[in-house]
């Protein structure tokens, strides 16, 4: 699987956990998601991670762990924004955006720029210290 591919495959995993947020996936969740992905070139992939993690009724807290390690290894990627463009189209479907998928919402944006900038942050030493 391409790396690419895997990243796509998380982002299945980001969404059910996104849907996931509030206790239950509402059928209207399903249907946004499904039309959001039916002309995605890897529309079917995605899907088949969010049924998956579905059909084992995974923990809201375990895969979104797991989707965050993996996007900080992957880095930065401008398919991030196309997340969160689809988080919210995912969370709005059915009565609105609660605040516990506002809240994963905001936590996954957070969590990777503070991972990102880290990162930075570590590059800048060790700059600093190859230099002196």
């Amino acid at each position: 699987m391409k790396k690419e591919e895997k990243l796509y495959e998380v982002f299945g995993e980001l969404l059910y956990a996104l849907a996931k947020a509030d206790g239950v996936i509402k059928k209207e969740e399903k249907e946004a998601l499904t039309q959001l992905l039916k002309n995605h070139a890897l529309g079917s992939e995605i899907l088949w991670s969010f049924e998956f993690e579905e059909s084992h009724n995974s923990s809201v807290e375990e895969i979104y762990n797991k989707v965050i390690n993996f996007c900080h290894v992957y880095g930065p990627a401008p398919q991030y924004d196309e997340f969160i463009t689809a988080m919210k189209i995912v969370a709005d479907a059915s009565d609105g955006m609660t605040a516990k998928e506002h809240k994963l919402i905001n936590s996954f944006s957070e969590d990777l720029m503070e991972r990102f900038q880290r990162d930075i942050d570590k590059l800048k030493q060790f700059k600093k210290k190859e230099y002196r």
